[in-house]
């Protein structure tokens, strides 16, 4: 009999964690909130998860994360569990957009268009479009940062339905593996880094304190 297909899937891109694992056809998910706990909680969690479909971390053979945009902080923390998984080459790992996750989530299965807005904090969001039909998905407006009520004209429409500040969706950055377009497979883990978005704010702060900028984490998405 061979051994059940483990899958981990990981957001932490908003100060909500969720946190999804697969079993063999099984699924849980659960949720922790507050940014501070990310850290400290993904990994328990995850186990907590595998241990209720009978698996062990050393089960995992794939794990999906939500690479950004979003909290600089909660990023870095998904991103050093999934190369932390991956360090043996046993274990794979996929990236997707956290505002990919969310709309997919909220599509329940359906074909649709759909924008998906988080706080970018200073007024502005994170923003996207996508468009799912026939199980696969075409990009509308790869992730950027705009005004909170200015749209790009490319995430407008009768037909376009907007999602802002959808809560994370691990289980369905599980089954954007499976849809053409969805979840990217990393091929070089350890050079591999999340879409941040924009610089922290942390970043920012320093900036003006000290009148020089720093080299800038956010990167786009190709």
């Amino acid at each position: 009999m061979s051994a059940p297909r483990v899958r981990l899937a990981v957001d932490t891109a908003t100060d909500r964690l969720g946190v999804a694992v697969a079993v063999d056809g099984q699924l849980r998910e659960a949720f922790v909130d507050g940014a501070r706990r990310h850290a400290g909680a993904l990994l328990p969690l995850a186990d907590a998860l595998l241990a209720e479909l009978g698996a062990t971390p050393a089960d995992l053979e794939e794990v999906t994360v939500a690479d950004g945009p979003g909290s600089f902080t909660g990023l870095r923390v998904a991103a050093a569990v999934a190369k932390a998984l991956a360090h043996d080459g046993r274990v794979a790992v996929r990236a997707a957009p956290a505002l990919l996750a969310r709309g997919v989530a909220a599509l329940a299965g359906a074909d649709g268009t759909v924008a998906v807005t988080l706080d970018a904090l200073r007024g502005e969001v994170y923003v996207a479009c996508y468009a799912v039909a026939a199980g696969a998905v075409t990009v509308r407006q790869a992730p950027v940062v705009a005004p909170r009520e200015a749209l790009p004209p490319s995430c407008l429409g009768a037909a376009v339905r907007r999602l802002d500040d959808p809560p994370p969706a691990p289980a369905a950055l599980l089954a954007l593996g499976a849809m053409a377009g969805g979840a990217a497979l990393v091929a070089d883990v350890r050079a591999w880094e999340p879409v941040y978005g924009r610089r922290p704010e942390a970043q920012v702060k320093w900036e003006a304190a000290h009148g020089r900028a720093l080299p800038d984490p956010a990167g786009p998405r190709g």
